[in-house]
């Protein structure tokens, strides 16, 4: 036991540590929802930060050391977000045929998911700054943290409503899609890239190629008209 203590202690200090750790959970969660068919309920993102967190919380390590040994992956969110826009660059053609549905759709899920934000905090009494923090949720995690920032709210907060959002868009979309009878894949995928970005995203790459790409479409525009539109709103409302 003092062996395997000691063994702990060196490997929980070493940051490379952490991101195996991140890498190999998100891998088990891959395969874990294969199995279950790709169920919504078996979110990989969603089973791995569960994971991750029964490790933090056994071994009793504080996030600021988890994150230490992480942040290469916290890093590659910005490539990440510029790839976003290879999705558009596929379906231009299409987009160009589609313009004024897509800017009244982003427009509406945008000013809806911000608004609703707003106007739900200052109804359940939660102070301003964490209602800064949240109206950015819908939006993918980099530019979600720069508009909190912007606004006066907290970041780390931010990022925890930002993975909430997407790991609950994640896991009701396409049973909500089916209950509306919403077939068009298109229509699917964007409305769930605007409304629970990345990780919405990815699910909707499981269900349909089209609606992942459409969700991706969705998801970058939205980045985009979210951090114009809140700095606006929560000077309004807030």
């Amino acid at each position: 036991m003092s062996e395997a203590t000691e063994l702990w202690s060196y490997l929980a200090a070493a940051p490379l540590s952490w991101l195996t750790l991140t890498l190999l959970a998100y891998l088990a969660a891959v395969a874990v929802s294969r199995m279950l068919g790709n169920a919504a309920l078996a979110n990989p993102v969603l089973l791995s930060v569960c994971g991750i967190v029964l490790v933090l919380g056994i071994t009793d390590t504080g996030y600021e050391t988890y994150f230490e040994g992480a942040q290469f992956i916290h890093f590659l969110l910005g490539p990440a977000t510029v790839a976003l826009a290879l999705p558009l660059v596929d379906n231009m053609d299409t987009i160009r045929r589609l313009v004024a549905p897509i800017i009244l759709a982003l427009f509406a899920g945008s000013l809806v998911a911000v608004i609703s934000a707003i106007l739900l905090g200052q109804a359940f009494g939660l102070s301003d700054m964490v209602i800064l923090s949240l109206s950015p949720k819908s939006t993918t995690a980099p530019v979600a943290l720069g508009i909190s920032e912007a606004v006066g709210g907290i970041p780390g907060l931010t990022a925890v409503l930002v993975i909430l959002t997407g790991i609950i868009g994640a896991v009701v979309v396409t049973p909500m899609m089916n209950l509306l009878r919403i077939r068009d894949w298109r229509a699917r995928g964007f409305a769930v890239g605007v409304a629970a970005h990345g990780i919405g995203t990815a699910r909707a790459f499981q269900v349909n190629q089209t609606a992942g790409a459409y969700a991706g479409v969705g998801m970058a525009l939205n980045a985009l008209l979210t951090s114009l539109i809140v700095p606006v709103l929560v000077y309004w409302l807030v």
